[in-house]
């Protein structure tokens, strides 16, 4: 890298480290402060800041591994998550501001109550805040050794007695941290080049969130999405030049396609947004598509959403940051990075003989590839910095989620509370908070070097949680609902994972499957062991006002007016019409962008595309006045 390149990632790094000496003293107050920043979020801050965790280092290469293997009509699978924030901002934030809690762990004893509520609560913060948690960090980290390889070469600018000990390190261990062979000459070089980087970046980052909590996250998040926005623009303007435009990247589609380089998909299959035209659409990926979003263990928002939304200022601003983060996340990132993946194919296609995991991990590799070769001085530093950026983003955000477990439900509720039984003080929570996100890296470096590619990761990662969404969606709107219900969907879920895993090949048919045995399991447990405690259930009614079906809770606890269900369909609204809205600027402007064919249905591509822009650009008002209606909670 040139010094001006090293030059751009210096200031970012100068940023983020002031960032956590600025709010050092008010996140050291108590958790509140240091996981919520006081409750005081505006929602576009909140929403950016959402956005830019889940732009992170490792999608964009995810992504052009999945549309060279699969086409863009794979990436349904992303988008449809749609859904499920809007859920969370149209019917769900206003209820997680009012629980007044600090995890989603926290609300299980709200909600339910008594020893096993305890126990879910136990369980979950281990279960979300470490192995789920530290799984999706270890695929980052993954991602980011492999963008660093290229561009961070610390053999050639440390001194061999600072180096060498790094490189008998990875070697005494085992540790291959980079995409060469075992027999390659270099290859443990590359590893301890790669180790080093990725400890740089962690020790940046975990700085910054240690000591500043979630208010040095959101604002180095703020500014990590606009670096990236902007550099991730010029790097997909370049690629988009360089392979010829549209006409150009069609041409050498249609030639790669010839070779046999990629197997079966066409070229027309690789562009196409709708199933007829897609690449092996099944009956099964179709269900998985439009079920992933509410299937999914985040359906409700549980985990980091659910902390940005409880970190805004009020109601409002919780909705606001939903829909900015929608916007964002599936409309705006997403015209950047479809022309930048298919300009990546056409630029350097595939070799022969690659199928499977090999095609994804190659695919993958070559976004990294585009910015060691493509990218002038000064743009390149830019793109590194905004790369680095991403994974700060992401980094940051899941070791101050994961440790707020360790924190709020681990060490304050059960080691004092319940076993010490005295009360910490913030502080000393404060500082359990910061020790564990150091716990959290250790963790999560250690699972990285079991992986082959960041799509074997994401796969695993979905059926951790398949099936789970459902009950997580109900607790807030049906008071049927009960602690054995949630206990219910995981305990088929650790059964069943394994006899899947073994069994069932297809991916999207072993997520349906898990997502019907652990719903199952939990009606099942709700018709068995009945409702909570009416003592309880009007207690977290008085406190959350939850729409949906209280009718006889609500009664209990005096509120004659309840019209939950009224209320529910009005925020069901919302939600549809928001996603149809964001689902057809996405088609429309994406089509125009990569000239994809449309569907049989509708053969002329102008009609397809005008028609999309204006249903999308109609349904606005719509939305927004039964989201933002007065009274609506």
């Amino acid at each position: 890298m040139a010094g001006l390149d090293i030059a751009i990632i210096l200031v970012f790094i100068a940023y983020s480290v002031r960032s956590g000496l600025r709010n050092k003293d008010a996140a050291s107050k108590d958790l509140t402060e240091y996981f919520l920043a006081g409750r005081s979020l505006p929602g576009w801050k909140a929403g950016l800041s959402m956005a830019a965790t889940q732009f992170a280092a490792d999608t964009p290469l995810l992504v052009t591994g999945i549309i060279a293997v699969s086409g863009i009509f794979a990436l349904w699978q992303m988008w449809i998550y749609a859904l499920s924030f809007l859920m969370m901002g149209f019917v769900l934030s206003s209820h997680w501001r009012r629980a007044g809690v600090i995890t989603d762990a926290e609300l299980t004893e709200l909600r339910y109550g008594g020893g096993k509520a305890l126990a879910l609560r136990g369980f979950k913060a281990v279960y979300f805040g470490t192995i789920f948690n530290c799984v999706v960090l270890a695929w980052v980290f993954f991602a980011a050794s492999r963008i660093a390889e290229p561009f961070l070469l610390w053999n050639e600018w440390l001194p061999t007695w600072l180096f060498q000990p790094f490189m008998s390190l990875v070697q005494a261990a085992g540790l291959k941290l980079t995409g060469a062979t075992l027999d390659a000459p270099n290859v443990w070089i590359l590893s301890a080049n790669n180790f080093i980087s990725v400890l740089s970046i962690l020790t940046v980052t975990a700085f910054y969130s240690v000591t500043g909590g979630l208010r040095s996250v959101v604002d180095t998040d703020v500014v990590q999405i606009f670096i990236m926005f902007t550099a991730t623009a010029i790097f997909s303007a370049i690629v988009f030049v360089k392979a010829g435009g549209m006409t150009g990247i069609h041409e050498k589609l249609r030639a790669i396609h010839a070779s046999g380089a990629l197997g079966a998909i066409t070229p027309s299959e690789i562009l196409a947004f709708t199933p007829d035209r897609a690449h092996n659409a099944s009956f099964a990926l179709l269900a998985l598509f439009g079920l992933q979003w509410i299937i999914q263990l985040n359906s409700d928002g549980t985990g980091y959403l659910a902390q940005r939304s409880m970190a805004c200022k009020d109601e409002k601003n919780a909705k606001t940051a939903a829909l900015v983060f929608t916007g964002t996340q599936v409309v705006l990132r997403s015209l950047l990075w479809l022309p930048l993946g298919l300009g990546l194919l056409a630029i350097f296609p595939p070799g022969a003989g690659l199928t499977g995991e090999l095609l994804q991990a190659d695919r993958e590799g070559v976004y990294v590839r585009g910015m060691a070769e493509l990218l002038p001085v000064g743009i390149k530093g830019l793109m590194i910095t905004g790369m680095l950026a991403a994974l700060a983003s992401t980094v940051d955000t899941h070791i101050n989620w994961g440790s707020s477990y360790w924190a709020n439900d681990i060490y304050k509720r059960i080691i004092c509370q319940v076993w010490l039984k005295r009360e910490p003080s913030g502080r000393s929570l404060v500082w359990v908070a910061r020790g564990s996100n150091l716990m959290l890296i250790c963790i999560a470096l250690a699972i990285m070097t079991q992986l082959s590619s960041i799509n074997q990761a994401w796969q695993a990662s979905l059926l951790l949680g398949a099936g789970m969404g459902p009950m997580l969606i109900m607790r807030w709107l049906w008071w049927r609902v009960s602690a054995w219900a949630e206990i219910a969907a995981i305990a088929v879920s650790g059964i069943a994972a394994l006899p899947l895993l073994l069994w069932v090949d297809d991916q999207a048919l072993r997520l349906l499957i898990m997502a019907a045995l652990s719903l199952t399991g939990s009606l099942s447990a709700i018709a068995f062991f009945g409702p909570e405690d009416k003592k309880q259930l009007v207690t977290f009614y008085q406190k959350v006002r939850p729409k949906g079906f209280w009718k006889s809770i609500a009664h209990e606890a005096g509120d004659s007016a309840y019209n939950g269900p009224r209320d529910l369909l009005v925020s069901l609204g919302a939600v549809l019409a928001a996603g149809i809205s964001v689902f057809c600027i996405l088609i429309g402007l994406g089509s125009i962008v990569v000239e994809s064919p449309p569907p049989a249905i509708c053969p002329w591509p102008s009609v397809w595309i005008g028609g999309n822009l204006l249903l999308g650009i109609a349904l606005c008002p719509v939305w927004f006045k039964l989201g933002f209606r007065s009274g609506a909670n």
